[in-house]
């Protein structure tokens, strides 16, 4: 799509302001999917979805053919997310408050004949994977994320975030050694 994008782009800076749907309509569930998973709140992936797709509009002129306008839109989005997860204050209140109720924040389908014991088993690790991961840097948090959720490349995460390749790669390996720290126990190896 992304030389129908590009065409899009060409027609809003023309004028057609309505052609810009267009493409918050193919991106919206991409950027909405990645913002979930760095924040890990529904209310405030939708609200980078919006702050994402209004930033591009507002730029729009800056973008570059260089690269898909997904890619740009995605980094906005992602950059949109690290500055909400990064804010002092909102981590403790939101992953660390006592009103935090972990199925809230992940999609657990049960078997049907799962008994009590596995479904609450399944919400206690459930609950130490999202710890694990509210204990990560924000750039660690979102370098893994964007490599193990969103399959990108080292170098598609060191553009996004605007770092070294090298960067990016010390990155997802200082979260997946935080993580497997954290999560250790849960394999009862600890």
């Amino acid at each position: 799509m992304q030389g129908n994008d590009h065409s899009v782009v060409r027609a809003v800076l023309a004028g057609d302001k309505e052609a810009y749907g267009a493409l918050v309509r193919a991106h919206s569930a991409t950027v909405f999917r990645v913002a979930f998973r760095i924040t890990g709140n529904e209310a405030d992936a939708e609200e980078i979805v919006q702050e994402a797709f209004l930033r591009g509009y507002q730029r729009l002129e800056s973008y570059e053919r260089r690269s898909a306008f997904g890619t740009w839109i995605y980094r906005i989005a992602v950059n949109c997310a690290l500055n909400r997860v990064s804010r002092p204050g909102i981590e403790a209140e939101y992953h660390h408050g006592e009103d935090t109720n972990p199925e809230e924040k992940t999609v657990q389908v049960a078997a049907r004949d799962a008994d009590p014991e596995r479904v609450l088993l399944s919400r206690e690790i459930s609950a130490a994977q999202q710890t694990a991961m509210q204990r990560l840097t924000p750039t660690e948090k979102c370098a893994f994320v964007l490599r193990h959720l969103e399959d990108r490349t080292m170098s598609e995460i060191a553009e996004v975030l605007e770092i070294a390749p090298n960067a990016a790669k010390q990155a997802v390996f200082r979260a997946v050694q935080k993580l497997r720290r954290e999560l250790a126990p849960l394999r009862g190896n600890a």
